[in-house]
């Protein structure tokens, strides 16, 4: 495999076979990029609910060929050398979503007060979106490979995960299911008493 034009460049990337369409991560994102108002539109992650047993979730991949930067009639977009992450001349960026259009990954986007691009920049390093994922459905990898793998992956396994909670329902067989269910809104309060936990921190600073 060929070099990253990036050494050091990571993303967030989802195993859709463990997304459970929470949006923890997106509410995480906003807690830690935003002052104010925790409102999800405003993440740089989303979640894409695409049925009650395929759900996944999109971030900046940090492309090698990020076509969002070359779509920029403004030229206010740019990447790390290091790490490929896109930072934003807020000054020159008009907000115009020629960089959204161009995105294949659905990976930027437009912030609704500001009217500015924004993408997601690992939070340093350290993405709350990873840390805080009830489901451990997010990850960084390496390279597009990686993400593609996992996607792919989870695909394979919706039919099995079809076929399974078909002969649930016609077996009337309910206690496994409510089962999980209740051991993942453990895990889903869990992670919100520690996101609120770290709300209030913040409010008080």
């Amino acid at each position: 495999m060929p070099a990253s034009k990036f050494p050091s460049r990571k993303f967030v990337s989802v195993d859709p076979s463990n997304c459970t369409g929470c949006g923890i991560c997106e509410y995480a994102c906003v807690l830690e990029k935003e002052e104010t108002i925790l409102n999800p539109i405003r993440s740089r992650i989303r979640v894409v609910r695409m049925t009650p047993m395929f759900n996944f979730a999109l971030a900046c991949r940090f492309c090698e060929d990020a076509k969002c930067v070359t779509a920029c009639p403004e030229k206010a977009l740019s990447q790390s050398e290091q790490t490929g992450i896109i930072m934003v001349k807020e000054k020159k960026c008009k907000g115009c979503d020629w960089c959204i259009q161009a995105c294949p990954h659905g990976g930027i986007t437009i912030h609704s007060d500001t009217g500015i691009a924004v993408a997601c920049d690992l939070c340093g390093g350290e993405p709350k979106c990873v840390e805080f994922c009830p489901e451990e459905a997010l990850d960084l990898v390496c390279t597009d490979e990686d993400a593609e793998t996992r996607f792919t992956g989870a695909l394979e396994k919706l039919p099995e995960a079809t076929e399974r909670l078909t002969n649930t329902v016609k077996n009337k067989d309910w206690k496994p299911l409510l089962a999980e269910a209740e051991e993942r809104s453990i895990r889903v309060n869990e992670k919100l008493e520690a996101l609120n936990k770290k709300a209030s921190a913040k409010k008080q600073k």
